[in-house]
């Protein structure tokens, strides 16, 4: 990965990337740029906009109206963790809980890390379950790790 992208902020480098639009137009509509630029360091489950996309009609356009700027909070802090976490942290935590491993989010709740076929995957509090596609993309304020799921607290 060259030098320029690792010197990135998480918010800098989600932007630039045109799998994650919804995901930045949520960070913002939520007031969550500034603490996600600060010094962190963060671990973001990144859904795609295939993963927003996967939810019922017309909740992405009502989750980013003003009004409901609280519940998308709360929805964007469920899919970071204060501190980085990288891969190898994640699935030795999962390792050592016996095929699972719980993960405390930024909003207070918990993400389920769990063992299915020898790979990771997350749980939310709805039995959603999301698969990490891509892993450890680093940033100087923490790393986001790619899903394909929006998980719901």
């Amino acid at each position: 990965m060259p030098q320029a992208i690792r010197r990135r902020d998480i918010i800098v480098n989600a932007s630039a990337l045109t799998i994650h639009t919804t995901l930045v137009a949520a960070i913002k509509a939520a007031g969550l740029v500034d603490t996600l630029k600060g010094p962190g360091p963060f671990t973001v489950f990144a859904p795609t906009d295939k993963a927003f996309n996967k939810l019922p009609e017309g909740s992405i356009e009502t989750l980013l109206k003003p009004e409901n700027k609280e519940v998308l909070s709360s929805l964007i802090t469920y899919h970071v963790l204060a501190g980085k976490a990288s891969a190898a942290q994640i699935w030795q935590a999962v390792q050592r809980g016996n095929g699972i491993a719980y993960l405390k989010t930024v909003n207070g709740e918990t993400l389920t890390a769990v063992l299915v076929e020898n790979r990771v995957k997350l749980k939310d509090g709805q039995g959603r379950e999301a698969e990490i596609t891509r892993l450890d993309v680093n940033q100087v304020n923490g790393v986001i790790h790619v899903i394909d799921t929006v998980l719901i607290p």
